[in-house]
């Protein structure tokens, strides 16, 4: 079942996921699988990606991921990490969108929120952006999302902020290309290249092994391509990169961009699409989980 299609509004979805709070985790993630993916759920047993992701969430505690799901002190990992050189140049952090002061942000930035997904406010153009709704849109993202909406335990523990950064410009081909590496014990298998993305939302996803062949397989609700998407000349180092910031963990997926030959940061993510996700054909959901060693 599409339930993002049968409840198209994020707001209504949030809500209605909200009133469900006081349902135990285990119950929760079992009912959003089933829901999601027409699936029971096997959390004793689990082979599938998308079913060891919902283990994943329940189970798996490390104090690190809720530092590196926080888009705010996430950066402080990667500095730590020694690649300061790859975070988009930051403007502002912020508890309430009051605190913005618009006049000293440049004519083009991006804010979002620290604790969400798909809250941010691409500005093209500071004369034409609505303060006003702006700030109230940023408040409402504040208050309504938090881990309990997918039970994804990494989130509970961040506290909610508005960052403000750098504006990325596309490349030469008139495109911001996204490169999502999937890791499992410090090792990047397999990455979704992520093009032509809009500020409507629209995009196109094709997913590629590590040595940057496209594979058969595609994002169930995600449109696909048929085009050649060139290798980076420094792909290896994004290889690196990743291998650097996904050892840590069980499984992390890292997001990189390559502007130009120049490498920038994007985020940590630990439960790719909520792991209510499809793919098609359906064994790459297994090919993923064969990877994904649970500890």
């Amino acid at each position: 079942m599409n339930y993002k299609k049968l409840i198209p509004s994020q707001d209504l979805r949030f809500k209605l996921l909200k009133l469900t709070d006081f349902l135990p985790d285990k119950l929760m993630v079992q009912l959003q699988y089933r829901i999601a993916t027409g699936r029971k759920l096997s959390l004793k047993k689990p082979v599938r990606f998308t079913e060891k992701l919902q283990w994943y969430k329940l189970y798996y505690r490390h104090p690190l991921m809720t530092q590196c799901a926080d888009k705010y002190e996430v950066r402080n990992y990667l500095i730590k990490k020694g690649y300061v050189d790859i975070l988009v140049p930051l403007y502002g952090a912020y508890d309430t969108a009051e605190e913005i002061d618009f006049s000293k942000l440049p004519e083009r930035f991006v804010l979002k929120t620290t604790n969400g997904s798909h809250t941010n406010i691409l500005c093209e153009d500071k004369s034409k952006l609505d303060k006003e709704l702006t700030r109230k849109t940023l408040n409402k993202w504040l208050n309504a999302w938090d881990g309990k909406v997918g039970r994804e335990w990494a989130y509970y523990g961040v506290k909610p902020k508005i960052i403000c950064e750098k504006y990325l410009e596309k490349d030469r081909n008139d495109d911001l290309v996204d490169y999502k590496f999937f890791c499992f014990n410090g090792e990047p298998f397999y990455l979704y290249v992520i093009i032509e993305r809009n500020l409507e939302g629209g995009l196109k996803l094709g997913i590629y092994d590590i040595n940057f062949n496209k594979l058969p397989y595609k994002r169930s609700e995600i449109k696909g391509f048929n085009s050649d998407v060139p290798k980076p000349k420094n792909f290896d180092k994004m290889i690196q990169i990743a291998r650097d910031l996904s050892k840590d963990f069980p499984h992390v997926r890292v997001d990189l961009y390559n502007i130009d030959g120049h490498i920038v940061f994007g985020e940590l993510t630990f439960y790719d699409g909520s792991g209510y996700q499809g793919y098609t054909p359906d064994e790459f959901d297994f090919m993923l989980g064969e990877k994904f060693r649970l500890p």
